[in-house]
Formats: C-alpha cells, structure tokens, sequence
C-alpha cells in the first residue's frame, strides 16, 4: 500500500488578495465608464435636433401620468426628437430595434434603470414602482431582470435622494 504523498501547506492569502486586486480593477473600470455615461448622459436633449420639441413638450408632459393614453399620445408629438434621442443613446431600449433591452450591455441597464428612475421625479405621480411595471410590460422585461430592478428599488430606493433627508 503506497502512503499519499506529502504536500507542503498551501496558504492562500497571496492568490485571495491577488483575486480581489483583479476585481477591484474591473470594478473600478466598470464605474469609471458608468461615471462617464453620466456625464454625458441624454446631452443629444441640449442640441438643434431634440431641444426644440423637448422645450415644447415636457411642461406638457410633467402633467401627465406616465403610461396613460394621454402620456402616450403626447410622445408622439416627439417623433423626430425622439427617433434622434433614441438613435444617440444607448441606454433606451428602441436603440436596438428589435432587440430592445436583450441587446443592451450591463453599462447599458444600470444607466436605464437610473434614467427611470430620475424620470419619475418629473411625472405627476412619481411612482417608480408602478413606472416600472409599465416599462416591464412595455419592454417586455425578462421576469429575472425585471425582479432584479424590483429588488435594487426596494433595497436602495431612490439612488439619487438627499441622505439628509431621508
């Protein structure tokens, strides 16, 4: 009977921080361009092509009701503005065609999920929840993906509020 052979102990505190190093990396990476997306996001409103129509509609539109026929059929006053916006930006889901969200990149959702969620604070309701459950039905959300929104609201809430005033 051969006895095992003897290994010398493993300590795996150099390859853990290693890991972690490489991580912190492609975190660091992946926030860094989602600051970028920030920076420049919807910027396509404030030129000649979309800020025009967007002047004219969206005090109309701060009176409505996001996902009623009357929101609905004030969108269309946007056409042109709208077709342009959504050509330039990679985080609405008519960007990709028939694709919508499934050909989208996680950069692309996270900077949705936070335009939905600022954009609520400018209808009349202000009822994220109920805005997303339009969208998931508007986008055809997958139910894991739209669960994963549903549960990044209900343990962070609004992304965006004042600390102080919470």
């Amino acid at each position: 009977m051969m006895d095992a052979p003897t290994t010398a102990a493993y300590d795996s505190t150099a390859d853990t921080k290693e890991h972690i190093k490489q991580v912190r990396k492609r975190i660091t990476e992946f926030t860094d361009r989602l600051w970028m997306r920030g920076n420049a996001h919807d910027a396509s409103k404030l030129g000649p092509n979309e800020k025009p129509l967007f002047d004219e509609m969206t005090p109309k539109l701060k009176t409505m009701v996001y996902g009623t026929q009357e929101y609905k059929d004030s969108l269309k006053a946007l056409g042109p503005a709208l077709r342009h916006h959504y050509e330039n930006n990679t985080h609405h889901p008519e960007h990709w065609g028939e694709k919508g969200v499934a050909g989208m990149c996680l950069l692309d959702l996270v900077e949705m999920y936070c335009d939905w969620q600022a954009a609520t604070l400018r209808g009349k309701d202000g009822d994220f929840a109920k805005g997303l459950a339009i969208n998931e039905a508007r986008f055809k959300l997958d139910p894991q993906l739209a669960s994963i929104f549903r549960n990044t609201f209900e343990r962070y809430g609004d992304l965006g509020r004042d600390p102080a005033r919470s």
